[in-house]
């Protein structure tokens, strides 16, 4: 079936599930080679939403592996799929926000990205050289918001990004973007799962019209949020067994009643299917009083 959308403030549709390409090596152990496969494979199981950045490593296995579907048959156009990107902290500056976006579109082989993101609400100093390390802590600087934002609502004027947006930001930083903002951020990708919920976080994006987008549904590696692994929990291991669901089906579930969008990720093709396998089914009320019962988890 076809995963629903929502509409973003920009007005393009933005289906409700997609598909992550980050990687813990950030690319390097599966390769452009197997990073090219796992999209394929998603294309084929029905996913049509891709989440990358710059960062990541995948934008260019990514690109090959769309412009493959286009040319066999599997995609009809560039509108069927929605594709993701977002400006790493050593571009968050005034006059280098369009040369990465423009590179990132040459990775992707694209002329526009669906939904362009600031990645993190703080920037670093650029390298003297390529190829250094993703995050040098000592050369983070305080993000020229205003001046980044300003070259983010450039990108879309100009029809490289359809839409703009931000990840990783507060209630305080998106309260500070909105105070100036020209065109005001149409989603904001933040950790969302039963040990991080960002209820508060939601309602204030809710009633700014900001779509919250999920990763980690699944909790984060060595979450801080909660002492144990979300996956090991007894209480969604319960609700998994008395759905026959998995765990993780459990948990994707649960951030999609949230109304929020959730990145997925699994390079294992079984587990891509069951990660779409959410729509015929619902969690119960009893079910969400388990999750939601306050047990000193984050928000």
């Amino acid at each position: 079936m076809a995963v629903p959308a929502v509409a973003l403030s920009s007005g393009k549709p933005m289906p409700r599930i997609g598909f992550g390409t980050a990687t813990s090596t950030l690319g390097h152990a599966e390769g452009h080679a197997g990073v090219k496969e796992a999209v394929l494979r998603a294309l084929d199981a029905g996913y049509r939403h891709f989440d990358t950045a710059a960062a990541y490593n995948t934008e260019a296995a990514l690109g090959d592996a769309l412009a493959e579907a286009a040319r066999d048959g599997t995609i009809a156009s560039r509108d069927e799929v929605f594709v993701t990107s977002k400006l790493w902290v050593v571009d968050a500056h005034p006059g280098r926000v369009l040369p990465a976006l423009q590179k990132t579109l040459q990775n992707l082989q694209m002329e526009y990205v669906d939904l362009y993101l600031i990645h993190h609400p703080v920037s670093m100093k650029p390298p003297v050289a390529e190829g250094g390390p993703l995050v040098v802590k000592k050369d983070l600087v305080a993000l020229d918001m205003e001046g980044v934002w300003r070259e983010m609502e450039e990108c879309q004027r100009r029809g490289l990004a359809k839409a703009i947006g931000v990840s990783n930001f507060s209630c305080k930083k998106l309260e500070h973007l909105l105070s100036f903002a020209n065109i005001p951020p149409a989603a904001n990708q933040v950790e969302v799962h039963p040990y991080c919920r960002q209820n508060k976080l939601r309602e204030f994006c809710r009633e700014r019209g900001i779509q919250l987008c999920a990763y980690s549904p699944l909790g984060g590696k060595d979450t801080p949020w909660a002492n144990g692994s979300v996956m090991d929990s007894p209480v969604l291991k319960q609700i998994a067994q008395d759905r026959g669901k998995t765990v993780a089906q459990v948990c994707i579930r649960w951030v999609y009643e949230q109304g929020d969008c959730v990145i997925v990720k699994s390079f294992n093709e079984r587990r891509m299917r069951e990660n779409l396998d959410i729509f015929d089914w619902e969690l119960t009320d009893e079910d969400r009083g388990k999750i939601n019962k306050p047990s000193g988890v984050q928000g």
